[in-house]
């Protein structure tokens, strides 16, 4: 048999599976021989040996076959298909053997059709191997805490892909190109000739000649000019100002006057007399009378208070010495320190063989520990406990399958969840199964 470990763990981070009143990882030896002896040697194949410690609170998982190990994360993509279609022909292989066991008369056979029920659970991806290509299943008979049995067992494997996103729709913008401003060219002034008309023309290969200089004469006297005086001329436009002058006075005084013969033709309003207001008739008063209509008063007395009810004190109810008193601040802390110790649990029901309450004790320190059941005959029940703060604010105690009794049978314990009552003290419940819900009390038999 081969011995390559693949994975190891706490039984406390995990919670058992099962059927029948039992869980898979307690049976899972006499599981994996059963299915070996009806010749399901895949199904024997694909299921880790589980191997507890001392302690019975971790456990090694070895792969049944021979080969390197590797984790599923690690496979390729045609490595995890082929395991994947190999795993789920596995699973219809233990279905209808499971259910070929539950139809028949047999108890065993029947308790071996719910076990195997559950058998192919396991808590995630972590917990699959692949060895020399085949699947390896450790911790299989468990599921994460806090939830269930999943319906499709390798819902975990299969990988979706996530949707592509969208491309964002992008609009190219046709490039708008600006138009420069046109350049105004402005005349402002020509450029002067470089010649002007007036100046002689040089010949680039000849020289002016020398011309002799004319003698100044002196100037003649200009004869004299007569000048002729006309008289000024009048402008034309002279004659129109008289005329101007008489349309604006008329202008001005135009207006002023049509206010005044407007009001002088008017006739003066005249006085209307204004008839005044009506006033409504005042309702009429009762008449008054000499006896009021009055019941006769009466006094109430109230009743004497006893002076010794006046000075009864208030009475506060004792807190038992051995009850489970569960600590405000250790709750607030995370811790249950105040569940270290040997308890009695007492619980209201009786046992159908003996028609008695069933003694049941606890021995718990830091969230771990053991029930021991005592039944008629001096058989003791023994089951590993674990308890812990559920996100509610509840204390939850729970056992690791049925108890298992020194004559070989098992007893089922129960789940039991308490919550803070009156000073803290437990209010405490035992849970059975989904219909057998009792109330449960501790008492404290020692350190």
């Amino acid at each position: 048999m081969a011995k390559t470990l693949l994975r190891s763990g706490s039984l406390d981070d995990f919670q058992a599976v099962g059927g029948g009143g039992q869980t898979v990882f307690h049976s899972a030896l006499q599981v994996r021989e059963t299915l070996r002896l009806r010749k399901q040697n895949a199904l024997v194949d694909c299921l880790a040996i589980p191997q507890l410690n001392d302690e019975g609170d971790r456990v090694d998982w070895y792969s049944p076959v021979d080969g390197t190990p590797m984790g599923w994360k690690a496979a390729n993509e045609s490595q995890r298909t082929r395991a994947l279609h190999y795993l789920e022909g596995l699973q219809d292989s233990a279905r209808t053997l499971s259910k070929k066991c539950l139809q028949s008369e047999k108890t065993a056979q029947q308790l071996f059709g719910a076990l195997l029920e559950k058998t192919l659970q396991f808590p995630g991806e972590n917990h699959l191997f692949l060895v020399d290509g085949k699947p390896v299943i450790s911790f299989w008979g468990f599921v994460n805490l806090n939830e269930g049995a999943r319906e499709d067992v390798f819902d975990c494997l299969r990988y979706v892909e996530p949707e592509p996103p969208e491309a964002p729709l992008i609009v190219e913008l046709p490039e708008i190109i600006e138009e420069p401003e046109p350049v105004i060219a402005t005349f402002s002034e020509a450029d002067a000739p470089l010649i002007s008309p007036n100046e002689p023309r040089l010949d680039a290969y000849t020289l002016p000649e020398n011309e002799p200089e004319e003698q100044t004469r002196p100037a003649e006297p200009a004869e004299p000019v007569a000048m002729v005086m006309t008289p000024p001329r009048r402008p034309r436009w002279l004659w129109a100002l008289p005329l101007a002058a008489a349309i604006a006075a008329v202008a001005i005084a135009l207006p002023l006057m049509i206010p005044s013969t407007q009001a002088e033709a008017e006739p003066e309003p005249v006085a209307k007399d204004i008839a005044p207001p009506l006033r409504a008739a005042a309702p009429a008063m009762p008449t008054l009378t000499d006896g009021l209509p009055l019941h006769q008063a009466s006094v109430k007395t109230t009743p004497d208070v006893k002076e010794d009810e006046k000075e009864k004190p208030l009475v506060i109810a004792a807190i038992p010495k051995d009850a489970l008193v569960m600590d405000a601040d250790q709750m607030r802390a995370g811790t249950t320190r105040f569940l270290n110790g040997s308890w009695r649990a007492q619980m209201d029901i009786s046992d159908a063989h003996t028609g008695k309450a069933p003694n049941l004790r606890y021995q718990i320190q830091n969230n771990k520990g053991t029930a021991r059941l005592l039944r008629d005959g001096n058989i003791v029940c023994k089951a590993a406990v674990f308890s812990g703060l559920h996100q509610n604010g509840e204390l939850m105690i729970k056992s690791r399958g049925n108890a298992q009794c020194s004559d070989g049978a098992r007893y089922p314990l129960p789940e039991i969840s308490c919550k803070p009552g009156n000073s803290n003290v437990a209010v405490c419940s035992a849970r059975f199964d989904a219909k057998t819900v009792v109330a449960l009390t501790f008492k404290k038999t020692g350190a």
